[in-house]
C-alpha cells in the first residue's frame, strides 16, 4: 500500500500469532474472504488476497458505498450548499405528491436520510424502482411512497434514502457523486479509477454501486480514524467525522449483534466503541479508535457477524499499547500464510470418456430463468471452451482451465466484469463449470449432466439476495 508505511505487527503492539489465529479461525469457519488488510498506528501491518483475487482489482462494495455518500454530504454541508436540517422535499418541489405531501413527508430532513430514520416502514429501494416503471424517475417514485412514522423516531435500513442523498448532491452541484468526490476525496487519497453505478437518469445509486480496491477501503478508514487529516492536510471538513460516526438512532437491543449498536450517518456503530461501513456479502471498513486501528475486508459470504466476531476475538483483544519484542519465526509464518491464501477450483477429474462425443454439440435450452438459449462445449486437454448464448444479449465465450483457474479478460457485456473459470468432471457424464467473478462477491457453479441427446444444467451461486439455486435447465441437441 503505497500511501502508508508498513511495519511488523509486533512493532505496533500486536502479536503475529493473533493475526495468524484470525486467518485460521476464518478458514475453520469456512468463511470466504477475498482480501484482508490491517492498519495500526498508521502502518500497514498485515495484508493478503485469496488467489485469484488481486491487490490491483477493484471490488464491488454494495452498501459500503453509503459511507462514501455520507462523506459527499459532509463536503456539501461544509461548502454551504445544504444543511442536515433542510427538508428533503424542499430540494424537489416539482415532485410534490398530488393532493399535497403528508405531514411525515413534509417533516423528513436530510439528517433523517443520513440516519435511516426517514419514517418509512420498510426499505424504499425496490419499491422506488418498481414504481418508477417506464419513466425511470426514481426520485419522483420515492416521494410517492407512504411515510408511516414520524421522521427521526423509527429506524429502517433504507437504501432508497441513500439514493436520495446522491440525488440531492447532484442537483446542488451539477455533478455525480463520483465526479464531486474525485477532487475532494478520491484523488487526495490516491484512489485509482473508482467506478459507481448509476440509475437510468444518470444519478449514482448512492446506497450501492461503488467499486474500489481494498487498499482504498483501508485508506478511507484511516482518513476517518485521523479525523479527516491525510498526510498533514485536512481533507474532510472539521467535525464531520465525529458527527457522521456517532450514535444517532437505536437500531436494536441484541447485545451480541453488531447490527444493534446504533446507527450514525451511513455508518454502523459496533461493539467495543468501534464503527464501520459495510456492504452485503462481507465488505467491511472497520475503524477502531480506541485501538488506533483500521481493518478492510472484502468477501463473498452470508454470515457477516462471524467475521466481526473473529475480528473482536483475535485482533482487537490482542492489541496492546506497547511495542512488543520482535518474533521473527511467528512473523515469517504469518507472511507465509498471507502469501499462500487461495480459493482453489473444485476438485475432480480432468477428462471423461464422454468428452470427445460432447465436443461441438450445440444444445438448445428450454425457457429458463437466466434467459439462456443455447450452450456448447469444446473439450481440450488443457481447457474447456463454453459458449453460451443469452436471449437478446449475444454469445459469451468462456475459457475454463482444466482443474485450474483460467482468466477471461474479454467477455460478453452481460457478464459482470473480469472472471476466472475452471472445469472438472465429477462423473463420466457430469461436467462442473465454476465461474468466479473476481471484481464482485459472486461465483457461479454449473453442473452439466449429459444423457444421450439431452442435457440438464443445475446452476447455483454462492451468495444472493434471493434463492441461491436456479431452477434446473433442460435442453437437447439442436435440430434433433
Amino acid at each position: 500500500m503505497s500511501k502508508l508505511p508498513r511495519s511488523t505487527p509486533e512493532k505496533q503492539g500486536i502479536p503475529s500469532e493473533s493475526i495468524q489465529g484470525f486467518l485460521e479461525d476464518i478458514a475453520e469457519k469456512n468463511l470466504e474472504l477475498h482480501s484482508f488488510m490491517m492498519l495500526r498506528n498508521g502502518h500497514v501491518i498485515s495484508e493478503g488476497w485469496w488467489d485469484p483475487y488481486k491487490p490491483d482489482l477493484p471490488h464491488m462494495l454494495f452498501s459500503l458505498s453509503k459511507s462514501f455518500t455520507s462523506t459527499a454530504v459532509g463536503f456539501a454541508v461544509s461548502e454551504g450548499r445544504l444543511s442536515v436540517e433542510d427538508t428533503v422535499l424542499g430540494f424537489f418541489r416539482e415532485y410534490t405528491p398530488k393532493g399535497g405531501p403528508s405531514p411525515h413527508l413534509s417533516a423528513m430532513k436530510v439528517k433523517h436520510l443520513l440516519s435511516m430514520s426517514t419514517g418509512h416502514a420498510q426499505d424504499t429501494s425496490d419499491r422506488m424502482q418498481d414504481l418508477a416503471g417506464k419513466t425511470d424517475n426514481w426520485v419522483r417514485a420515492f416521494f410517492q411512497l407512504p411515510v408511516e412514522y414520524e421522521p427521526g423516531t423509527h429506524f429502517v435500513y433504507n437504501s432508497g434514502a441513500s439514493y436520495l442523498l446522491s440525488a440531492i448532491v447532484q442537483k446542488l452541484t451539477g455533478q455525480t457523486l463520483l465526479a464531486y468526490l474525485t477532487p475532494r476525496l478520491f484523488q487526495p487519497l490516491g484512489m485509482k479509477s473508482p467506478t459507481w453505478e448509476c440509475c437510468p437518469m444518470g444519478i449514482n445509486c448512492g446506497g450501492w454501486g461503488l467499486s474500489i480496491r481494498t487498499e482504498d477501503i483501508a485508506g478511507f478508514g484511516q482518513l476517518y480514524l485521523q479525523d479527516g487529516i491525510w498526510k498533514g492536510t485536512r481533507v474532510l471538513p472539521e467535525g464531520w467525522v465525529q458527527e457522521a460516526t456517532r450514535f444517532h438512532i437505536s437500531n436494536g437491543e441484541d447485545p451480541r449483534s453488531d447490527w444493534s449498536r446504533g446507527y450514525g450517518y451511513q455508518f454502523w456503530r459496533c461493539r467495543h466503541n468501534a464503527y464501520r461501513g459495510d456492504g452485503a456479502f462481507g465488505q467491511f471498513c472497520i475503524v477502531m479508535p480506541d485501538q488506533n486501528a483500521v481493518i478492510a475486508i472484502t468477501s463473498g459470504l452470508d454470515d457477516m457477524q462471524s467475521v466481526l466476531d473473529s475480528v473482536w476475538k483475535h485482533l482487537l483483544s490482542a492489541m496492546g499499547k506497547a511495542e512488543l519484542p520482535e518474533n521473527p519465526r511467528a512473523c515469517a509464518q504469518l507472511q507465509k500464510s498471507l502469501h499462500s491464501l487461495a480459493l482453489f477450483p473444485p476438485k475432480g477429474r480432468t477428462s471423461s470418456p464422454q468428452a470427445l462425443d460432447r465436443t461441438g454439440k450445440i444444445y438448445a435450452l428450454e425457457e429458463n430463468e437466466p434467459g439462456w438459449e443455447r450452450i456448447s462445449f469444446e473439450f481440450m486437454p488443457d481447457q474447456c471452451i463454453l459458449r453460451l448464448r443469452a436471449k437478446g444479449k449475444g454469445i459469451a465465450e468462456i475459457h475454463c482451465g482444466t482443474g485450474d483457474w483460467m482468466e477471461n479478460p474479454e467477455h460478453a457485456d452481460w457478464l459482470p466484469g473480469k472472471f476466472m473459470a475452471s472445469s472438472v468432471w465429477t462423473e463420466d457424464s457430469v461436467c462442473q463449470i465454476t465461474l468466479r467473478f473476481i471484481e464482485t462477491p459472486f461465483y457461479f457453479t454449473l453442473c452439466c449432466s449429459f444423457d444421450g441427446k439431452d442435457i440438464r444444467i443445475s446452476a447455483s451461486r454462492n451468495a444472493s439476495f434471493g434463492p441461491k439455486e436456479i431452477p434446473a435447465i433442460h435442453g437437447s441437441i439442436a435440430g434433433v
